[in-house]
């Protein structure tokens, strides 16, 4: 049964664009989506917002942050996850930033900061509770999500702090600990070789860091399923809460996919993220 559901569903994705796919599948019932937003000002600057059509005002906020290798991506390829996200009640946003060649690290950093910034000031407008916010990122988007809550200089330049204002971050198939950069492109977007070291989450792990759920692929060719062990042990040995999943039969790209609807029989992504923001709500940050 699972052979036949996986061939059917790579038929269709074969016959079109696979993200056009899941995107006109997303869901839209009780879905409120405002676009084009923004959280400060130029091109990539924008941000969409996803909401219940009727939230309460306690609805927990997740600012996605997805991945392209920090050199590509595009808010609009991604409605699946935030519609997704809306349909069980959570709002959320989810934000373009700079990418090389226009951006260098930190700059994506920077705009990170900003973005959740932004998510937290205007929370309320969309029904969701501040103090329930999120971060989530897919590749190099759970590079951005989970450096946020580790290192706090980035939110601290925007007047937060993540032990105090991050209930919980989630990184599917992220890269945590990458070094050597081995990639010219790599080396040029991170720099000079003494600055490489700011820029990998496991460096800033503290005994306070905000709960994190780590999700990884194990049939990744892109990211090294190491990132996600590394980092989780990293956690564990200074007593913060993780939850470490390793799905067996998606790859880095269908491990996001299997967020949407039409592909949630790969993996239990969706349930694993949805669970571990409902049980994070019940926690107030700091």
């Amino acid at each position: 049964m699972y052979a036949r559901l996986l061939l059917l569903t790579m038929t269709l994705l074969a016959a079109c664009s696979p993200v056009g796919v899941l995107n006109a599948l997303a869901p839209r019932d009780g879905v409120t989506r405002v676009d084009s937003l923004s959280y400060a000002t130029g091109p990539r600057h924008g941000v969409d917002v996803y909401a219940p059509a009727s939230p309460p005002t306690t609805a927990p906020v997740v600012v996605f942050f997805y991945g392209g290798g920090w050199a590509q991506g595009d808010r609009k390829m991604y409605r699946f996850v935030g519609a997704t996200l809306a349909a069980h009640g959570i709002v959320a946003m989810i934000p373009d930033y700079r990418v090389y060649p226009e951006a260098r690290f930190p700059d994506f950093m920077r705009d990170g900061a900003h973005a959740v910034a932004w998510a937290r000031a205007h929370a309320a407008s969309y029904g969701s509770d501040p103090r329930r916010l999120f971060l989530m990122g897919h590749s190099a988007g759970a590079q951005i999500a989970t450096l946020l809550s580790l290192d706090p200089s980035w939110l601290g330049h925007v007047g937060m702090g993540p032990a105090r204002d991050v209930a919980g971050t989630i990184g599917l198939a992220g890269p945590y600990d990458f070094l050597p950069l081995k990639s010219a492109t790599l080396q040029t977007i991170f720099g000079p070789r003494q600055d490489w070291p700011k820029s990998q989450p496991i460096n800033f792990v503290t005994p306070d860091a905000p709960a994190m759920l780590l999700a990884t692929a194990a049939n990744d060719r892109s990211v090294d399923p190491g990132n996600t062990y590394r980092l989780a042990a990293r956690l564990r040995e200074n007593g913060d809460a993780v939850i470490e999943r390793v799905y067996p039969y998606v790859g880095h790209r269908t491990l996001i996919g299997a967020f949407a609807p039409p592909l949630t029989f790969l993996a239990p992504v969706r349930t694993d993220v949805l669970r571990f923001i409902a049980h994070r709500s019940k926690v107030t940050p700091g």
